[in-house]
């Protein structure tokens, strides 16, 4: 290809950009706690070999290794004073890489502060920084900018003003935006996309955080919000982490599928964010030809153990712990409905759902804590306003992310003084994964350690084993992933955790019985009652989203042709429930219960799979 003008090519193609760089060097062997810009300077190899796989793969552009090297971030490690010369090394190389036929975009990402009025930064020195860093990108001789992944737009308007003011360069903005369509900063997409479009841009977009699947939904909204041109590249899914490290779920073919169905929608610059790798691009490559005829070619979790105590006996037998302790006791079989806490404080939706469920004679409701890192209502707020206006038992979710252990003590002693019982003890997923990455994540123990807690406070002991007075009288359970990729490892942490004192367990959504029934077979002697997730699957794209996008989740191709068969989204939910019914009648035998969530808030959906167990457990009386 002769290069032309690349809002020129942008007029006539779809264009294709790279996809990561950190993660892709962190796969590569980089520890996470090293400066990634600065290793334009120390290791410029390394950089130029992504740059080349990526451009063999397929990408028109390029990006450069520049997305922190500005003064702030690189202030973190003593190196401010080489801002421009990490800046002109970076377009350099990639420069180098591309030669005369591809482009490369200048990369540049917020600064890693707050501005004013949330931080003590002004936008006058925001700008400043931004201008360093754009005129010392041209001076390596990049092509365009590409500013992504920002968080706040006044620090986007910032960015802009700034590369305008030191070139006549395109310039591409995109931010990042949350499952429910806002900014971390509560911006809406449409209010983003106006302001986007009042700018002039030669192109507007949102990059990272989500997969591909939401990125999707977006994309459809945005189409009718702007003419100008809409870049979308999502990242590979959300990570799961294996021994310490992090791993992207969506694959290559994935990606490809997802490339056409940006295109056909109307995106015009596709790429990938955080988890892709050369594989992705060079799929979603040979997406964009089939499309239009041409193209250019972790966070480590701590673990304490508890110093051995005296063996003391629970005062509060289990059938008098709850409810739901009480029924698993006899023997009686469990449905519970899962319900997330709302990103607000209004609470009418789920208190009126609540009373629902309870009517139609759900036992308890499960309440997650800030899933996949979101900032949400307190899962202990939200128990105890169900629990007390409601009417209907709870299962609290506690993760290990956000509290030391000073603090997770007095939530649980706090806990149950306010009547919950059911605790379901969680590691949590880290900040990196959820609205706000830059967040500190405590982890002072992961799951096992807080089944311990658990344990001891039930005994009257705190996290010291001293005597605290009257014992709590938690009802304790855990997570267990059946579909676990280091199956030998989820084994081996599953028995410490019922040897830590776990009472209870449940699983992940469960769409592979046959993987089920093996995993329960590998843990029989751990004689623990175990509850069943279900999930069903509001739509082919749910169905997808969930087998590539969401750790710990197997969903069997399977599935995916029997949804497949229908192109009507009422038609896809008909056999999502109906897929739902069939795992949770065969999980009846097996199992003390079913856990089952409810898509996209739609309780309903959950009560029609209820209903179907409800019907056997009748028929068998």
């Amino acid at each position: 290809m002769t290069r032309i003008p690349f809002t020129s090519y942008l007029r006539k193609h779809v264009v294709l950009f790279d996809g990561a760089m950190g993660t892709l060097l962190y796969q590569r062997g980089v520890f996470i706690d090293k400066c990634y810009d600065a290793l334009n300077l120390s290791n410029p190899e390394q950089i130029q070999s992504i740059h080349r796989d990526y451009l063999e793969a397929g990408a028109a552009v390029i990006e450069t290794n520049t997305f922190g090297a500005n003064r702030y971030k690189l202030g973190r490690y003593n190196l401010s004073d080489q801002t421009e010369i990490i800046n002109f090394e970076g377009a350099r190389i990639a420069k180098e890489i591309a030669g005369d036929k591809q482009y490369v975009a200048g990369s540049v990402g917020p600064l890693g502060i707050q501005l004013e009025p949330w931080g003590e930064t002004s936008r006058m020195e925001a700008r400043e920084a931004f201008q360093q860093q754009a005129e010392a990108l041209i001076k390596g001789g990049v092509d365009l900018f590409n500013l992504e992944t920002f968080h706040d737009i006044n620090e986007m308007e910032e960015a802009i003003a700034a590369v305008r003011s030191v070139g006549s360069l395109p310039v591409i903005a995109q931010m990042t935006i949350q499952d429910d369509g806002k900014t971390s900063y509560g911006l809406e997409l449409e209010e983003m996309v106006r302001r986007f479009t009042n700018l002039r841009l030669d192109a507007l977009g949102i990059n990272c955080t989500l997969g591909p699947k939401r990125m999707l939904d977006f994309l459809e909204q945005m189409v009718k919000m702007t003419t100008t041109p809409i870049a979308i590249m999502p990242n590979a899914g959300m990570p799961q982490r294996v021994d310490g490290r992090m791993f992207y779920m969506a694959t290559p073919e994935y990606f490809g599928v997802y490339a056409k169905r940006f295109i056909e929608t109307g995106a015009r610059i596709v790429g990938g964010c955080c988890g892709t790798t050369p594989e992705h691009i060079k799929k979603m490559a040979e997406a964009i030809l089939q499309k239009q005829g041409r193209i250019p070619v972790q966070i480590q979790v701590k673990t304490r153990t508890r110093a051995e105590v005296s063996i003391l006996q629970e005062k509060v037998p289990q059938k008098e712990k709850s409810h739901l302790a009480s029924k698993i006791a006899q023997g009686d079989y469990v449905t519970l409905v899962e319900m997330i806490s709302p990103r607000g404080k209004n609470i009418e939706k789920q208190l009126d759902s609540a009373q629902k469920l309870k009517s139609e004679g759900i036992d308890a409701i499960n309440i997650p804590d800030g899933p996949r890192a979101s900032a949400r209502m307190n899962g202990l707020a939200l128990a105890v306003l169900l629990q007390n206006h409601a009417g209907i038992e709870t299962v609290m979710h506690y993760t290990c992310r956000d509290r030391n252990l000073l603090g997770i003590q007095s939530d649980l002693l706090g806990a149950s003084v306010l009547g919950v019982r059911n605790i379901l003890a969680i590691t949590g997923d880290p900040p990196l994964m959820g609205d706000y990455p830059q967040s500190t994540a405590v982890f002072d123990i992961d799951s096992i350690g807080l089944t311990h807690i658990l344990h001891n406070l039930n005994h009257g002991l705190d996290i010291g084993n001293k005597h605290i007075g009257e014992p709590t009288g938690f009802f304790i359970g855990v997570g267990v992933d059946p579909n676990s990729m280091n199956l030998t490892r989820e084994i081996q942490r599953f028995h410490g955790k019922v040897a830590a004192g776990a009472e209870f367990a449940i699983t992940q959504p469960v769409f592979d019985l046959d993987a089920l029934k093996r995993f329960i077979e590998k843990v029989k002697d751990f004689r623990i009652p175990f509850i069943v997730g279900i999930w069903p699957l509001a739509s082919l794209r749910n169905a997808e989203f969930m087998k590539y996008e969401v750790p710990g989740v197997t969903v069997p191709d399977s599935i995916i042709r029997r949804m497949e068969k229908f192109d009507a989204k009422d038609d896809q939910l008909k056999v999502g429930i109906e897929i739902a019914q069939e795992m949770a009648s065969h999980v009846r035998k097996i199992s003390h219960g079913i856990q089952i969530s409810a898509p996209l808030g739609r309780y309903e959906v959950a009560l029609e799979v209820a209903k179907i167990v409800q019907k056997e457990l009748d028929n068998r009386k």
